[in-house]
């Protein structure tokens, strides 16, 4: 979410428009931005994809106050799991605001236990994103499960995301050799347990790769202390969070291969950032991975995952060219659909007609009182 935002937020002001930006927690960037108190919500009593956000009742009232001021003709808000999601219709409404929400709840289409923790997760959210003007999702299947829930198809738009593909490029690297690696594998993401790094790490080390072939797992959660106790082994690294978006991209230039086995996803902006810098990816079917992957990569049934995995690794460690040639059709692949540059221009059509539907009525209604 952070990267989601701040590349967003830096591409609208560079193109003209003026954005303040509100956010949870602790963050410093270019512009006008204002942050909320929060407490995440860890322990709930059914598991979900990510701790709730609670935002407390000063932090509505700064945004109620700030809104109140008319110096916005739009609000643009991304939801995923904040208390205050649930309140930002209403005061919209009231203020005579227009409301996009950019729903990035992870998704899953089949019977399983995360499948319908999600599936529970959009129902509570339905009522809510039928209020908002806009609703922006990633692709068809995300569509069709909201419309499904009663969210107004004429006001879901498709907006996939996108990745800086002047920053995230293919590249020279001395990441590989700084980790002692002939090979370097990489997962980049939460490790948390929807996100199956076990069965990654267990696929890996069954194809007994060689010493210098390793996997690096690159994020930190809720499972990251158990596997590293478990999995003591030299092939495998654990480098906790990289905040660092040079050194993220350096580690990523240096991979031959990125793994993404979750079992729910939206659309991961870490899997559209290793391949627009060209990395051979690879990545379960879930969400709108498989069609933002498919032709371009490995998909992955996730029924079938550590078999499949297996398969992957053992692929790439006995045909090496294989990583170059998928690798050349990722970044293609970016670069037709998911640039930072498509995104932003299509938000701003978004934005320009949602302003001047909102004149029009304000015209209108101005013109019957008189």
């Amino acid at each position: 979410m952070a990267t989601y935002s701040n590349e967003v937020v830096a591409g609208l002001r560079r193109m003209g428009h003026q954005v303040t930006f509100f956010h949870h927690g602790d963050r410093t960037g270019e512009g006008p931005e204002e942050s909320f108190e929060s407490v995440p919500l860890a322990s709930m009593k059914v598991p979900l994809v990510k701790p709730l956000v609670l935002s407390p009742g000063r932090a509505k009232r700064k945004l109620t106050d700030r809104l109140r001021q008319r110096e916005f003709d739009l609000v643009h808000a991304s939801f995923w799991f904040s208390s205050m999601d649930f309140d930002l219709p209403k005061l919209t409404s009231e203020l005579g605001i227009p409301l996009v929400a950019t729903f990035h709840v992870a998704f899953d289409n089949r019977l399983s236990l995360w499948g319908g923790i999600t599936s529970g997760t959009y129902r509570l959210y339905a009522p809510t994103l039928a209020k908002c003007d806009r609703v922006i999702v990633f692709g068809p299947a995300q569509r069709d499960i909201l419309a499904g829930l009663g969210v107004p198809g004429s006001i879901i738009r498709i907006l996939p995301n996108g990745v800086d593909v002047d920053k995230y490029t293919p590249g020279p690297s001395d990441r590989r050799e700084r980790f002692g690696a002939d090979r370097l594998f990489l997962y980049m993401g939460r490790v948390d347990s929807e996100k199956n790094v076990d069965v990654l790490l267990e696929a890996f080390l069954d194809c007994a790769p060689p010493n210098r072939h390793k996997l690096l797992i690159m994020g930190t959660g809720t499972e990251k202390r158990r596997l590293e106790r478990f999995y003591r082994d030299p092939r495998v690294i654990f480098s906790g969070h990289i905040s660092e978006q040079e050194e993220r991209i350096a580690i990523l230039r240096a991979a031959d291969g990125f793994f993404l086995p979750s079992t729910v996803e939206g659309l991961s902006l870490s899997m559209l950032e290793a391949m627009a810098c060209g990395v051979a990816t690879v990545a379960t079917d879930v969400g709108t991975d498989g069609e933002a992957l498919r032709g371009a990569g490995i998909v992955l049934d996730p029924r079938n995952l550590a078999i499949e995995l297996e398969m992957a690794f053992r692929q790439f460690i006995e045909l090496p060219f294989l990583s170059r040639e998928l690798g050349k059709l990722a970044r293609q692949r970016v670069l037709e659909r998911y640039s930072l540059e498509r995104n932003l221009e299509a938000l701003s059509k978004l934005y320009e007609e949602l302003v001047e539907d909102r004149s029009v009525k304000r015209f209108t209604r101005d013109a019957t009182s008189s």
